[in-house]
């Protein structure tokens, strides 16, 4: 799944970011209510988390700026405090639940599939390319493609973002995370291995570099 993580506390946001990557989803972060927002309504996502306490903008109002833009995405409210005035603060804004910090990586990943359940796309495709997001499974015709989890959350955010490019540094943001030595060739390993199992066997291919922007993922020009 694609999900954005809105927390302004940089080692939390790493933490949970780190926890949800190695659940194979793809993460965005970011630190402020504004950005944030700004992303919310630029990017189709399957759930937001969003921290309840921000600088600037509060979560309460990007929620509810969400919703006034009319964007259906399921939010996660994360507080600090368990008043029950702020937690009903949240839901009336249009939260779709709350999770009171600290919690258990558990339950909010109980929580993450709970939302995602409830009217996310379940497939992806791009020509005969199909990922099945609630079996994990990639298929391309009617030949399965085993995959590691990072390769999943590679082709997931590639998939996500079709037919736009995605940057090498944005790959590491999300399939990665923080404090990833950006000079590796991780990123270049990681395209060779899904071209060789997506592509390799198939005349189209979907797997594309663009020079000086990152790679995309579609059909060729």
């Amino acid at each position: 799944m694609h999900l954005l993580l809105v927390e302004d506390e940089r080692k939390v946001a790493s933490f949970i970011a780190r926890s949800l990557r190695e659940a194979a989803h793809t993460v965005d972060i970011a630190e402020t209510g504004e950005k944030g927002l700004d992303l919310a309504t630029r990017i189709s996502y399957d759930a937001i988390l969003l921290d309840i306490r921000l600088p600037g903008m509060s979560g309460v109002q990007v929620c509810r700026e969400i919703r006034q833009a009319e964007l259906d995405v399921p939010i996660l409210m994360l507080t600090a405090r368990s008043l029950v005035e702020q937690r009903v603060e949240g839901l009336d804004a249009g939260a779709d639940d709350y999770l009171t910090k600290p919690f258990a990586l558990a339950e909010l990943h109980a929580r993450v599939r709970a939302l995602t359940r409830r009217g996310a796309a379940i497939k992806l495709h791009c020509a005969d390319l199909e990922f099945d997001r609630k079996r994990r499974a990639v298929t391309r015709g009617s030949a399965h493609i085993p995959m590691t989890s990072k390769e999943l959350a590679l082709l997931e955010l590639l998939l996500v973002r079709s037919p736009e490019s995605v940057g090498r540094s944005e790959i590491i943001e999300h399939v990665w995370s923080y404090g990833f030595d950006s000079e590796t060739n991780l990123v270049e390993v990681y395209i060779n291995r899904l071209r060789q199992k997506i592509d390799q066997q198939h005349r189209i291919k979907l797997i594309h570099t663009v020079r000086g922007v990152g790679y995309r993922l579609g059909l060729p020009n």
